[in-house]
């Protein structure tokens, strides 16, 4: 089985991303893309680089987002995986991991977990942690896993994934343009261990802008190779990806060799 897939990186201000959405919609259609990853909450301009936490800024950005959900079906017939914030039926404030498709529509899959809170990146001030459950999920020909940023960062949830038999990890994020380096890596050890394919999405952010938003989206094979990487020059990039390769993989090391 083989899969067209794309990340990108998309700048975070309104006129922008809505030039860069254009875009992206004519690329999944001229590469016949059957998987869109998109970056952390890519509706609305990065909300939580403010301290403290303001009612009416989170209004708006869940605002955003819902309306960014009916845009979805502009990259129909793909599947498109991302985050959105919620308000929940409990009152409590989340970063939802989704999945879109034409034919279902939209299902919450994930909830963000791991949060920080530092300059930037206040998040866990602007919304709670989800219960914690990191459950594969089917999308299309594929099984995936979600890790929303700094869950990448918990290595045990990649291997769990893997031993669950995902074919793919999406990991939309916000990260700054002084670590890309070192979320690549993540990005490489996650595919190492789970033996799965690794997406990222990332938005970008100008260069005034506080938390420094880095763009460089990347698509990593099972064996930790870069496939592909965004960039300012190619903002959105495809891959095929032959799902094969990560049934294969979890039959070789490290992933073979069990706790217990």
């Amino acid at each position: 089985m083989r899969l067209r897939a794309t990340v990108c990186q998309l700048r975070n201000t309104p006129a922008d991303f809505a030039a860069d959405w254009e875009t992206l919609v004519e690329h999944v259609q001229s590469q016949r893309s059957e998987l869109v990853v998109l970056p952390e909450l890519a509706f609305a301009p990065w909300f939580a680089v403010e301290q403290p936490f303001k009612q009416a800024t989170w209004e708006a950005a869940v605002a955003a987002h819902n309306f960014g959900m009916q845009q979805l079906s502009d990259l129909a017939p793909a599947i498109v995986l991302g985050t959105r914030p919620v308000n929940t039926a409990g009152g409590a404030r989340r970063n939802q991991g989704f999945v879109w498709d034409a034919e279902q529509g939209y299902r919450a899959v994930h909830e963000k977990y791991y949060l920080p809170d530092e300059p930037g990146f206040w998040e866990a001030s602007w919304y709670g942690r989800g219960d914690g459950t990191f459950a594969p999920f089917e999308c299309g020909v594929a099984r995936a896993g979600m890790q929303i940023c700094t869950e990448l960062w918990f290595m045990q949830h990649a291997r769990a994934y893997g031993q669950a038999g995902v074919h793919l990890l999406a990991v939309p994020r916000a990260t700054p343009g002084t670590s890309l380096d070192k979320w690549l890596t993540a990005g490489r050890v996650a595919a190492m261990i789970s033996g799965a394919f690794v997406l990222s999405s990332n938005p970008l952010s100008r260069p005034t802008a506080l938390a420094d938003l880095g763009g460089q989206g990347w698509i990593i094979d099972p064996d930790g190779n870069v496939l592909a990487l965004t960039s300012e020059e190619q903002p959105i990039i495809t891959c095929t990806l032959d799902l094969a390769q990560a049934e294969q993989a979890k039959q070789t090391y490290p992933r073979y060799v069990r706790e217990k």
